[in-house]
């Protein structure tokens, strides 16, 4: 499971490091130092603005999900060709050096706003990648959409 926030930078040429307990989690745990690097899904903020960072799935989690994506139902046609167009279409192989460094292609900096420093936010099955910029403005939106005192919350001891 990927846990953690680490920050990082990225350079002119787009390399950036992919963090070594991050590298660690996919080879050790799902057997694969390969990943997908795609889009995330946008992040709707209050003033109707949304936020895009980038997704890593492990390789055989990516598979997964395409399978998922290929049977589902709940969706309907213009939803579909979405997360297509959006995740699935533009979404990469990649794999990291012995340094750990991969390379963001310039649409995704483009599309995730990233410049100088980044964040890597590990979510359990995946990681997200956000600008400093970014992640800021969905922290805050995280903020006002905790569920705080309600009964899910408290089942779960928070």
């Amino acid at each position: 499971m990927f846990r953690g926030i680490f920050e990082t930078t990225v350079d002119a040429k787009g390399r950036t490091s992919l963090p070594a307990r991050f590298r660690e989690i996919l080879v050790d745990i799902h057997g694969d130092e390969r990943f997908f690097l795609t889009n995330s899904a946008p992040v709707h903020l209050e003033n109707g603005i949304s936020c895009t960072g980038l997704q890593i799935f492990p390789y055989k989690k990516w598979f997964e999900f395409e399978e998922k994506f290929s049977i589902s139902k709940g969706l309907n046609a213009d939803q579909r060709k979405s997360i297509m167009r959006t995740i699935i279409s533009p979404a990469q192989e990649c794999s990291a050096d012995k340094l750990g460094r991969f390379l963001i292609p310039p649409t995704f900096r483009k599309t995730a706003s990233l410049d100088r420093e980044i964040q890597f936010v590990g979510t359990m099955d995946k990681i997200e990648i956000w600008s400093m910029a970014e992640w800021d403005k969905v922290r805050a939106q995280d903020v006002k959409n905790f569920p705080s005192d309600t009964e899910a919350a408290a089942e779960l001891g928070l």
